[in-house]
C-alpha cells in the first residue's frame, strides 16, 4: 500500500486513495483486538508521545492502546504536571520531548494550527488529535471506517450532521472526508451554530432537523461545545433539545436501516435521547472500538514502513 505522507495533520491533505489505504489497513488490524494476546511486534523499538493539552478520554486512550498493541513505547504528557505550567513555550516543550529520540508525537491543542506549527520544526511524525475548532482527522477516519462497515459504501449516502457545527472540529473533518468519498452531507443546527459559509465545504445547510432527516442513511449528533463559546448562542438547553434533539419520533423519518453516530462525549437528553443512544440503531460504541484499529493503521503507515518516500 502506498502512503507517502510524513504527518497526519488534517483530512484536506489526504486524497480519496489515501483515505481508502488507511481504512483498508485498519481492517487488517481489527482482529488483533479480539485476540487473547492483543499485541503484534510491528512498531517494537519506536517511541510515541501523547502530547495532550486538552482533556480527552476516547482519543488519548485509543492512541495509547493502539501504540501498545503495536509494541511501541508510549509517553503520556500531562499539561497540568509539566513545565508548561511554569511558562515553557509549546516549541520548547516539543523540542525537549523530541530530544529523547521520539518517533511520533500525537498532538491535541486548543489552538487551531498547533500540529501544523509543530511539524515545521520537528523531525518526528506529527499526528493531529484535534486542534481547536479546526480538524480532528482520526475521528473522521474512524467514523468513515464504521460507516463503511455498516453501509459498504460512501457514494450517494445521505449523512446528516446535527448540532454545534461551528465549534466542531469533528464536523469539519467529517465534511471534508465524506464529501471526498462521494457522500451527500447535510449539516443542521441553529443559525448561530451553522453559518451559511459552511456551504463552501461541500455541504448542504438546513436549519430544520425534521425536514433534513427525511431519507437519511446516517445521522451524526454533536454536543454543544460551551467551552469554545464566548457567549450563549441559544436561549436555553430546553429549547435546543425541542428543536434539534434527536428523538425516537424524529428518527422514524430517516431510512429504516439508518444508523446513529456520536463522537462523544454524549449529553443524554440534549442532542440525543438516552433510549436512542442505547438502541440497536446506535453504533456509538462501535465507533470507539474501531478507533483503536484505525489509529493502529495510522501509526503503522507513518512509522511501520521502511525506506518510504514522504511528502508534506
Amino acid at each position: 500500500m502506498s502512503f507517502k505522507h510524513k504527518h497526519l495533520l488534517g483530512i484536506q491533505a489526504l486524497s480519496a486513495s489515501d483515505i481508502l489505504t488507511i481504512l483498508e489497513t485498519a481492517e487488517s488490524f481489527l482482529e488483533i483486538s479480539a485476540r487473547e494476546v492483543k499485541k503484534v511486534p510491528t512498531l517494537r523499538g519506536k517511541t510515541i508521545v501523547n502530547l495532550f493539552f486538552e482533556p480527552s478520554t476516547r482519543t488519548r486512550s485509543s492512541f495509547e492502546l493502539a501504540a501498545k498493541r503495536l509494541s511501541a513505547d508510549i509517553i503520556n504528557f500531562s499539561n497540568q504536571t509539566s513545565s508548561v505550567s511554569k511558562g515553557e513555550s509549546l516549541k520548547d516543550t516539543v523540542l525537549s520531548l523530541e530530544a529523547m529520540n521520539t518517533d511520533a508525537i500525537i498532538v491535541r491543542h486548543s489552538y487551531a494550527g498547533a500540529p501544523h506549527f509543530i511539524s515545521t520544526f520537528c523531525r518526528s511524525h506529527i499526528i493531529n488529535a484535534g486542534d481547536g475548532a479546526h480538524e480532528h482527522p482520526t475521528q473522521a477516519l474512524l467514523d468513515a471506517f464504521t460507516i463503511k462497515q455498516e453501509k459498504a459504501k460512501f457514494k450517494n449516502l445521505k449523512v446528516v450532521i446535527v448540532g454545534d457545527i461551528l465549534h466542531s472540529r469533528v464536523a469539519r473533518s467529517n465534511i471534508f472526508l465524506l464529501s471526498k468519498m462521494g457522500a451527500k452531507v447535510v449539516c443542521v443546527g441553529p443559525p448561530a451554530f451553522l453559518p451559511i459559509e459552511f456551504q463552501q465545504f461541500g455541504t448542504q445547510i438546513d436549519y430544520n432537523l425534521d425536514r433534513a432527516i427525511e431519507g437519511a442513511d446516517v445521522i451524526m449528533t454533536l454536543r454543544i461545545q460551551l467551552e469554545r463559546q464566548q457567549k450563549n448562542s441559544f436561549p436555553s438547553i430546553r429549547e435546543y433539545r425541542n428543536i434539534y434533539g434527536l428523538t425516537e419520533e424524529r428518527f422514524r423519518k430517516a431510512k429504516k436501516d439508518a444508523i446513529i453516530m456520536h463522537p462523544g462525549p454524549i449529553n443524554r437528553g440534549v442532542e440525543i435521547s438516552s433510549d436512542l443512544a442505547d438502541s440497536l440503531q446506535s453504533i456509538i460504541l462501535k465507533q470507539v472500538e474501531n478507533g483503536v484499529a484505525v489509529r493502529m493503521a495510522i501509526l503503522y503507515l507513518l512509522l511501520g514502513g521502511k525506506d518510504r518516500e514522504t511528502s508534506d
